[in-house]
């Protein structure tokens, strides 16, 4: 207990030049807390773009042909239609789920029930769709195998419908949503979805149907033709390769040059994940070398004073030296009392930083690259404490080599 008063007193015998000195590395760490926070932040806007589809999933959608081929001229339109489905789901050996998907759109005030109104995206989907866009949901059930045959008339709303449609909450399964003067019965409602990934409009204002009802019921330019085709890859199959077999099927049946790669749109998730998390580490290496950084700026201040600090105490480590006092002992010293000045400034930086945070977080709510709603994590600010401490042993070794130079003969005749 002696040991660390003397540390204490040490340390507040000139508060002034203390609070200087620990001022940097205070500051060091309160921009390492902003910056690590603004870096996660960023990180999970980035995951949230993505959030609730398959890793490995793909993509694909009709386009108008850029190549002349066998005799058909470039800029041909072409759509993908029902008569495609079992070959695609017999040559596309690498899809553990292919999902078939029509866009309907929305129109003007196109779902009601009594007196509530809503404009609302349509979108027809086979029951696989949850494979790889999957939203978890609130009531009840997805559409199924027998909604398909039988063209029932149901439907799968979006978080937003729901809450729009059905203000007085509760379990709305059964129930009947009128759209585009048709009514269907809503047999599931999904929860709010994070995925900025648009597939007919954001997840909450969908409303879901049955692709067989949706091509008969919104036949505007075929009841046959499906819009995108979209696919989950088995394990240890690339999307890439799923994407090429799935082009490879229509460039056969709809005769499209084989290196014509315009007369399709579409996305390869699996891409973009790995894009996403090499953008993340990225991101994050830098955020810590600049944190870091401005840490080991104020440590060196650290350093420079305890260098001063031991000049000025020659004569006293002269006396403990000539008292019996080990070079272990001084070392000791010098140390702990660099480790708990660095410490004690960082500490309040990690306290200041996240304080501060908590405080502006609603203020950035709009800012649209990053979510606000991200908190500071334990495992960051126990991460600060480590360096912390790795940085106040570092700062403490020049002057505590300097201390074990002073021999104690010349330190007592030290004025």
């Amino acid at each position: 207990m002696d040991f660390f008063n003397e540390i204490w007193q040490t340390i507040t015998r000139n508060r002034s030049r203390s609070i200087l000195t620990g001022f940097g590395v205070f500051w060091g760490m309160m921009m390492l807390m902003v910056l690590v926070w603004i870096g996660q932040a960023m990180v999970r806007f980035s995951q949230n773009q993505i959030a609730g589809f398959a890793t490995n999933s793909c993509f694909v959608g009709a386009d108008v042909t850029s190549k002349p081929y066998k005799g058909l001229r470039k800029g041909r339109e072409w759509q993908m239609r029902n008569s495609d489905i079992p070959y695609l789901e017999k040559e596309v050996t690498g899809a553990s789920s292919l999902t078939y998907i029509r866009f309907i759109g929305s129109w003007e005030k196109n779902t009601h029930r009594r007196e509530y109104v809503g404009t609302y995206n349509l979108i027809g989907v086979t029951p696989t769709f949850q494979d790889a866009g999957y939203t978890p949901l609130l009531y009840g059930r997805f559409i199924n195998e027998i909604d398909i045959a039988q063209q029932r008339k149901v439907c799968v709303i979006g978080k937003q419908v729901y809450d729009e449609m059905f203000p007085e909450g509760g379990d709305v399964t059964g129930q009947l949503l009128t759209v585009g003067g048709i009514q269907y019965r809503v047999v599931g409602v999904h929860k709010s979805g994070n995925s900025n990934i648009r597939l007919g409009g954001p997840v909450d204002e969908q409303i879901k149907l049955p692709l067989s009802v949706a091509q008969q019921t919104y036949a505007w330019n075929g009841s046959d033709i499906i819009h995108m085709t979209m696919a989950v890859a088995k394990p240890g199959i690339a999307a890439a390769a799923v994407q090429k077999q799935i082009k490879d099927v229509f460039r056969a049946r709809h005769t499209i040059a084989p290196d014509d790669e315009r007369a399709f749109w579409g996305q390869d998730m699996e891409d973009e994940f790995k894009s996403f998390s090499l953008l993340e580490v990225g991101l994050m290496v830098l955020v810590w070398f600049i944190g870091i950084g401005t840490l080991i700026s104020g440590a060196v201040g650290v350093s420079n004073i305890m260098l001063v600090t031991v000049r000025e105490r020659t004569k006293e480590i002269g006396i403990r030296r000539a008292l019996g006092a080990s070079p272990e002992t001084i070392v000791r010293q010098i140390l702990t009392e660099s480790i708990c000045l660095t410490a004690l400034s960082g500490i309040l930086g990690i306290i200041l930083g996240v304080g501060l945070l908590q405080a502006v977080s609603p203020l950035l709510a709009n800012i649209e690259v990053i979510d606000a709603a991200t908190p500071v994590s334990f495992s960051v600010a126990l991460g600060g404490l480590i360096i912390l401490v790795v940085i106040g042993l570092f700062s403490g070794l020049l002057p505590a080599k300097r201390a074990l130079a002073i021999k104690p003969i010349e330190a007592l005749n030290e004025e």
